[in-house]
């Protein structure tokens, strides 16, 4: 089972590089972020006819998720179970087969100390509330998504001038670390170890084509899982077409 994850920038701009590439790759599951479509307008049609289920949760302009699914999703949840905080729409969690799939776009945060900053800092709060609360460690389950923050010093292209500031900052990087303590591993590091791998560039100063990126897109699997790991990479592909979203898919491969 191939699972992705991708922070589109925009579904309705991106739906032919979408349908091209679920075509050439054909994952199993497909977590969307930032998909900015109301529900009305999410592209449904086309998606169930290139072979896949879906599952949205959006609105216009802005943030929005999507998981799309070969098999049939069940037990479907958008937003935190008793959110009390009135988040964007960031989160959405589906049982697809025999794996519970959980797709999120954290928020930027903007700039260290801001009140976006501190918004991004609740809504890691909630994250980790949720999981506690919700969820069970010990069942086969993924976090998908766009974390808007670089793990570990090697997901940064140039640590030495990112460290400290947005994505990279100590205090949002103990957070993301309390989440995936509650049971999760990191696929791409359990088969990666080398730097200079990055998932998103920013659209100026050439910063792809000189890769000055950044890790922040991740698939974090719980443990027994993550042993059936066979492979996890990313696909630059859609990166280098003409209008492309500023993030490139993620995708980690299970053995079941």
């Amino acid at each position: 089972m191939i699972v992705a994850s991708w922070n589109v920038n925009s579904i309705s701009v991106r739906l032919p590089h979408i349908l091209e590439w679920l075509q050439e790759v054909n994952p199993d599951v497909v977590c969307l972020q930032e998909t900015k479509s109301v529900d009305e307008k999410f592209p449904l049609a086309q998606l169930n006819e290139a072979g896949y289920q879906c599952s949205f949760f959006g609105e216009r302009a802005y943030n929005g998720v999507a998981i799309l699914s070969k098999l049939p999703a069940e037990n479907i949840q958008k937003g935190f179970i008793g959110e009390q905080e009135p988040f964007s729409r960031r989160f959405i969690e589906a049982k697809v087969g025999p794996i519970y799939v959980l797709n999120c776009y954290i928020p930027n945060g903007q700039a260290v100390g801001s009140e976006k900053y501190e918004y991004k800092l609740r809504w890691l709060e909630s994250l980790k509330s949720y999981l506690h609360q919700h969820k069970n460690s010990a069942l086969p389950t993924v976090l998908c998504g766009d974390f808007n923050i670089c793990p570990l010093d090697v997901d940064i292209c140039k640590p030495e001038e990112f460290l400290g500031t947005i994505m990279c900052s100590d205090v949002e990087r103990q957070a993301l670390d309390e989440i995936k303590n509650w049971g999760f591993v990191d696929t791409f590091r359990k088969v990666n170890e080398q730097g200079g791998e990055y998932t998103w560039w920013d659209y100026r100063m050439g910063a792809f084509r000189r890769n000055l990126g950044f890790r922040i897109d991740h698939i974090w699997a719980t443990s027994a899982l993550c042993e059936k790991v066979s492979r996890s990479w990313i696909d630059k592909s859609p990166r280098k077409k003409e209008r492309p979203s500023d993030h490139a898919p993620l995708l980690t491969e299970f053995s079941i």
